[in-house]
């Protein structure tokens, strides 16, 4: 049963997240008639990492409920088999299923939306994007984490502000989206989620960039607590 709700947490988190994402924008350029003006950037900025608060704040009360794939395989990677059979095999389909259905609903609700993140570079350089974006992330999620275990506020601060500022320094490019659910949401809905660039720039590239990352942090942090162990 705990396995279940959480199953049921993922999907429901899935699908606020594709929505909240193109109501911050509605809100900021519709509804306030910001634009696209540097005010208007901040205000977006700011609702952004309002809206993260409000998504770590459903994680904690769901106990783990998650939106984003690579989370999931980040922690899934250093648990036991069965947890990373059950991660891959049942909480990932789950949060695309989510993200899938809350695109629907998002073109049905409100066509203007747009039709979601696109890759605007040649195949090699978006991979490549997309990986670094995510090994960065998942890096400092995961020395937030260990260095700062028990502040959900400023942990979130950091994860925040970091997420907002890889996204910012990848939207040109790919979409800086770090999250291949939500994409896959999007290409689902145009067509194109089963593309060479689709699968290798938004699928293939950050779950290797994840692996990369959490041996990365492995090697690098748990020498040093062995060592003060030690000591």
């Amino acid at each position: 049963m705990g396995r279940a709700r959480l199953l049921l947490s993922d999907f429901i988190v899935s699908f606020m997240w594709v929505w909240s994402g193109v109501l911050v924008k509605i809100l900021v350029y519709k509804y306030f008639s910001f634009g696209h003006q540097p005010h208007g950037e901040i205000v977006k900025c700011a609702f952004s990492i309002m809206n993260m608060f409000f998504f770590a704040f459903l994680a904690k009360i769901t106990k783990g409920g998650a939106y984003n794939p690579l989370t999931v395989l980040s922690g899934a990677i250093s648990g036991d088999f069965s947890n990373f059979l059950y991660c891959v095999g049942a909480r990932i389909p789950v949060q695309v299923l989510g993200s899938i259905y809350g695109v629907k609903l998002i073109i049905d609700t409100i066509p203007e939306a747009g039709s979601g993140p696109r890759l605007n570079v040649d195949i090699h350089r978006g991979a490549l994007t997309e990986g670094l974006l995510t090994f960065a992330i998942v890096f400092i999620s995961l020395g937030l984490a260990t260095k700062i275990p028990g502040s959900f506020f400023m942990k979130t601060w950091i994860s925040s502000v970091s997420k907002l500022t890889l996204h910012i320094l990848g939207s040109d490019l790919t979409g800086g989206c770090m999250n291949p659910a939500s994409v896959m949401g999007w290409a689902y809905a145009r067509r194109d989620h089963i593309t060479k660039e689709h699968i290798l720039v938004y699928w293939l590239a950050p779950i290797e960039a994840t692996l990369l990352a959490v041996w990365t942090f492995k090697l690098l942090v748990r020498p040093a607590k062995e060592k003060s162990k030690s000591a």
